[in-house]
């Protein structure tokens, strides 16, 4: 619905039920009664649009005298524009303009026929009017993304740096097979409702994209649990490196392993006897793979067992840094390697940079 008409009526009935929120310009930030709500929204419909209009046709100047109105003439309500909104709160800024860009990166095909069709569950042909497409904008405003379907339009943008809004518009019922009068208003309400989950769900990868970047980012910064703080598990530090190996293989101890099972098998990974490896500095390190929810302490004993988020964590990083970046690095730097593809296109894009310097008169 028209946010004036919905999210505000919704506001106030939310405060006449005593439900405390967050406000979010025309939406929801924070809600204490999530479910409550979404109960009073859901009471919105034809019915009580239809006393609030009548209330008004009898207040405002009316064509149609008392004589009419009692042979029942009367004014229909039809439905010119419809708004239907999916505002998504997200717990940081940065969340939303990581994601967001992703959105836009990923996502300039929408516009065209065969994604539309999925999107609004439709069946296109050569046949269907209108036109197709998507934009970006971005200048002077909020970046956002925009899709067109006929005479419908879905809007995507990060709301006020706080939350991902998805909003579809409807300017005309007809393209969805549904009436203008107010009695469609439902069958309305679930084309646009559907389009926006649709359309989110279209966009999964980047949203994928956005999860793995908070993970990576939960496990490479420092952390803050119950007051603890856990120091950052740095990928390209070679400690991490060797514990995170050594995780791997502690995975398949039905028992768990202790300080000192990780001190015997860490210190050949760092080249060092496991006699200098003071207990106090494994103590450190099974600290931080704790805070950081690598690892488990097995209740009521000095043991600990890996997590099942910290058996990924561990076999991703451990397998890319070995098998991808170090010999992609040794690849694409080492003068002396054996030219392979990833060097020759190394090579390649060096050559197109010095060519384009040389082009606009840039070179030393």
């Amino acid at each position: 619905m028209d946010d004036i008409l919905g999210t505000d009526r919704a506001k106030r009935q939310a405060e006449a039920a005593g439900i405390a929120f967050e406000p979010l310009d025309n939406g929801f930030l924070s809600c204490e009664d999530p479910k409550g709500l979404n109960r009073l929204c859901g009471r919105l419909g034809p019915v009580k649009i239809d006393v609030l209009v009548r209330k008004w046709l009898r207040i405002l100047p009316h064509p149609f005298t008392a004589a009419d109105r009692r042979a029942g003439y009367r004014y229909d309500i039809s439905i010119l524009q419809a708004e239907f909104s999916l505002p998504q709160a997200l717990d940081r800024s940065l969340s939303g303009r990581v994601f967001f860009e992703e959105v836009i990166h990923d996502n300039l095909d929408l516009g065209r026929p065969d994604q539309v069709a999925p999107i609004f569950s439709r069946r296109v042909s050569r046949r269907t009017p209108g036109g197709f497409r998507t934009r970006v904008l971005t200048e002077g405003v909020v970046p956002s993304l925009h899709v067109d379907y006929k005479k419908t339009k879905i809007k995507q943008y990060h709301k006020l740096g706080k939350a991902l809004r998805t909003e579809t518009t409807i300017n005309d019922a007809r393209d969805f097979g549904v009436g203008k009068r107010l009695h469609n208003l439902p069958a309305l309400r679930e084309v646009g409702f559907s389009a926006n989950r649709r359309l989110l769900e279209v966009q999964r990868t980047s949203c994928d994209c956005q999860i793995g970047e908070e993970a990576f980012a939960t496990v490479c910064a420092p952390v803050v649990v119950e007051r603890q703080r856990g120091p950052a598990l740095r990928f390209g530090d070679p400690r991490v490196q060797a514990l995170l190996s050594v995780l791997v293989v502690f995975r398949l101890l039905p028992d768990g392993f202790s300080n000192r099972d990780l001190r015997m098998h860490l210190a050949p990974l760092l080249g060092t006897d496991p006699a200098h490896m003071t207990p106090g500095r494994m103590t450190y390190d099974l600290r931080r793979l704790h805070l950081h929810g690598i690892i488990e302490r097995i209740p009521h004993t000095h043991r600990y067992r890996v997590t099942s988020f910290g058996l990924r964590v561990a076999m991703l990083f451990t397998r890319t840094y070995a098998r991808v970046l170090r010999p992609g690095l040794a690849h694409s730097l080492d003068p002396y390697a054996v030219p392979t593809a990833v060097r020759r296109q190394f090579d390649r894009l060096d050559d197109a940079i010095d060519d384009f310097i040389a082009e606009v008169d840039l070179a030393a």
